[in-house]
């Protein structure tokens, strides 16, 4: 299959996520990033100092387009510690946006050198506030209950705020564990297990700060993040 250009005469999309499948499918998300040709030094030096001086998004487009492949190839290098590939490539996505806004072309670095520091960083902090959880979870009832179980309680909280936020922010009544249990076919036990686990967790990492620390941000392009769902 032709791979697509990125030459400095091809239009490309304000919006990169638009020339590349979503997440949800990967294999075709990969498929496509692996097609996506790295830049020439002449073109990333001439797109990464149209960002610089005119806040060009197109030129953004191209250098985050020309990337796709090495957050692929770097979250690869992370599935071992049992969370989604694509969960991993969104996450290292992040990275690379921020990498792309505070690139500065006159250092003498190429970009795939400066971008991994930023992509690593991200993919490291998402690790951390979600291993130790995911290493607990050992059946794939309990894995499907780990990755769903914020979304249910997210759920939750925005119907509440329809009633004057009548639930606290971490806590689930009777009914709601029980509407959790039917929904993902786990044990009621099961649910109140795994909410006792993330709270003990969610406490863990604030009491801890050094442990997600992370590199500060740069301003956010324009662009919305890349979203996948969680797995079922």
């Amino acid at each position: 299959m032709t791979a697509l250009s990125l030459s400095s005469q091809t239009p490309v999309a304000v919006n990169p996520w638009a020339l590349v499948p979503p997440l949800g499918n990967i294999e075709a998300y990969i498929s496509a990033a692996n097609r996506l040709p790295m830049l020439t030094l002449e073109q990333e030096q001439a797109f990464a100092r149209r960002l610089k001086d005119h806040n060009d998004l197109d030129a953004a487009g191209k250098l985050i387009l020309s990337h796709l492949r090495l957050v692929v190839s770097i979250a690869r290098q992370y599935m071992g510690y049992g969370l989604p590939h694509a969960d991993l490539i969104q996450e290292g996505n992040v990275g690379l946006m921020k990498a792309v806004k505070r690139f500065d072309p006159d250092q003498g670095v190429r970009l795939v050198s400066y971008a991994m520091h930023w992509i690593k960083a991200e993919i490291h902090e998402y690790i951390i506030k979600n291993w130790r959880m995911v290493k607990l979870a050992t059946t794939k009832a309990q894995r499907k209950l780990f990755f769903n179980l914020r979304s249910k309680k997210q759920g939750f909280r925005a119907d509440a705020g329809e009633d004057h936020n009548t639930v606290a922010r971490d806590s689930l009544s009777d009914a709601q564990i029980d509407i959790i249990a039917k929904d993902l076919n786990v044990k009621r036990e099961e649910v109140m297990r795994w909410k006792l686990v993330c709270q003990a967790a969610t406490s863990c990492l604030t009491l801890c700060p050094a442990m997600t620390a992370k590199t500060p941000s740069a301003p956010s392009l324009t662009w919305p993040t890349p979203t996948t769902n969680p797995p079922p």
